[in-house]
């Protein structure tokens, strides 16, 4: 009979430990604190025997996964149950050390109570411990999606209800009548150019309970907060109906919040400010060959002072990869190309202030595989009933800096969790999406390759397509603002530039 299944230190402490009979804690640490007293250090064995009990452990770098069993167990039995103890190990844990195996405790307790029961080895292999640990349930997946029709059919209710309201205000302003009021604004707050979302706002004030109903309101408004009350659930639906209206009110100061940004400059922001953004979208094929990539970058120049409003931007462009540029309308484009100069029209105008103001932008299209900022190869080998997945990038525009890089590579269902060999930087596993998602903080010129490999059940297409998301303040064509003039007098202007490289799109397919 199998007593107790422990991961300890050379010196004997219990890191976790599993009793599969009734033992106290007090006895099972005795135990292990004899263990490593009772090895002989200059001979090589599996077991060791005290006159109570009999240990079969196996080293595991710093550690031991130790096999506490009765004598008259067979010992056979018990090297192959410790075996698959020890591959059970590394399916949750990436490194074989003490912090790591107490962060992930419960999930080894949960892995070990599958292999055994009551003392006696369940019939298991390692890929059904990963499908019961894993606790699919039918009857949830079946739960949520009636769950999220409801909450659906809900917010649907409401937004007619808004329409109802809004539609309801505008024929009483029609017929001149005095429009009714909503959620205590009443109708002096609420002009006649009231938009849905200002009614959405209102549907939701009403539902909080400290405000009066007044006696002109219509009960649509609080029949669209009780959709879906029906027995025990009825609290999670007003509670769910509250959070959406959270999220409507949120959505509603949208453009405020945005603003607020705009307006309210960063420590490093000067009175004239410029935004660079580039985004791409990229496609690739799995065997090489870029099918697709297109930039855009876009200038955007922010004024917050009427004194810098009459000025002009020097732009240096050192880029070599043949993009296409084009200025505002009311930008000078004679120029622009004489003398790589942004400036109004007619000197004599200024650029408007507090708004971003888009001034130069321009275009890459290319199917040049030189062009390709990150190359990522993912080459899946079957090996069995198992695929052995190798996976590299390479930074092949050296002058870039990426941080922030998340490869994420698809894997198939009911599989479990994929076991990871050698990586570069780290990994999460998404068991939900059914993703392996390899983080990466920063590529850049001293850190332009790394490699992944793991292997999981499945076929070499599960593995596909492969998505790239980073972020970078060194933009891809190298077009730069070098200096800010005024238009009279020639005079320098401090200015700040704000720069960022996104991803709109990047496929390995």
């Amino acid at each position: 009979v199998l007593l107790a299944a422990a991961v300890c230190t050379k010196a004997g402490k219990a890191i976790v430990s599993r009793q599969f009979v009734e033992m106290t804690r007090t006895r099972i640490e005795g135990l292990l604190a004899a263990f490593p007293k009772l090895m002989n250090t200059g001979k090589q064995h599996t077991f060791v025997e005290t006159e109570s009990v009999r240990y079969v452990y196996q080293p595991m770098e710093k550690l031991y996964m130790v096999l506490i069993t009765t004598k008259n167990s067979n010992i056979l039995e018990d090297l192959e149950t410790l075996r698959l103890f020890s591959r059970v190990i590394p399916e949750y844990c990436r490194a074989l050390e003490e912090n790591e195996i107490s962060e992930h405790c419960f999930d080894l307790i949960f892995a070990f109570d599958e292999i055994v029961a009551l003392g006696y080895r369940e019939n298991v292999n390692l890929a059904q411990i990963r499908t019961f640990t894993e606790m699919d349930s039918h009857e949830e997946k079946v739960f949520r999606a009636v769950r999220e029709t409801q909450e659906r059919e809900a917010k649907a209710e409401m937004r007619r209800k808004a329409k109802e309201l809004q539609q309801a205000r505008r024929d009483a302003e029609r017929q001149g009548k005095k429009a009714p009021g909503f959620g205590g604004f009443g109708s002096s707050a609420v002009s006649g150019g009231t938009t849905a979302a200002m009614i959405t706002e209102t549907i939701i004030e009403t539902e909080k309970p400290k405000v009066a109903p007044a006696p002109s309101r219509p009960s649509g408004p609080s029949k669209a907060l009780k959709l879906g009350a029906k027995g025990k659930e009825v609290d999670n639906f007003v509670d769910k109906l509250k959070l959406e209206g959270e999220n409507i009110m949120t959505s509603v100061g949208k453009r405020s919040t945005e603003a607020a940004k705009v307006l309210a400059p960063p420590i490093n922001m000067e009175s004239v400010h410029m935004k660079i953004e580039e985004k791409i979208s990229l496609t690739c094929g799995r065997d090489g060959g870029l099918q697709n990539m297109e930039l855009h970058g876009m200038i955007m120049l922010h004024i917050s002072d009427e004194k810098f409003a009459r000025i002009r931007l020097h732009v240096e462009n050192e880029d070599k990869k043949g993009v296409q540029l084009q200025t505002h309308p009311n930008v000078d484009k004679k120029l622009f190309t004489a003398e790589s100069q942004i400036g109004l029209k007619n000197p004599e105008k200024s650029f408007p202030i507090n708004s971003d103001v888009g001034v130069l932008k321009w275009r890459l299209q290319t199917t040049e595989e030189s062009f390709i900022p990150l190359t990522i190869n993912c080459w899946p080998s079957e090996s069995g009933n198992s695929c052995d997945v190798n996976i590299e990038y390479e930074l092949q525009e050296e002058s870039l800096e990426l941080n922030d890089v998340i490869i994420t590579i698809p894997l198939p269902s009911g599989v479990g969790a994929p076991v990871i060999g050698e990586i570069d930087g780290e990994y999460r596993h998404d068991s939900r999406r059914n993703l392996l998602e390899w983080c990466l903080p920063v590529i850049d010129a001293k850190n332009k390759s790394g490699s992944l490999e793991f292997s999981i059940a499945g076929q070499p297409n599960d593995f596909f397509p492969v998505q790239v998301s980073f972020i970078s303040k060194k933009n891809y064509c190298n077009i730069q603002v070098t200096k800010v003039t005024q238009v009279d007098g020639n005079s320098p202007v401090r200015f700040s530039t704000e720069t960022t490289f996104l991803v709109d799109k990047y496929e390995i397919l």
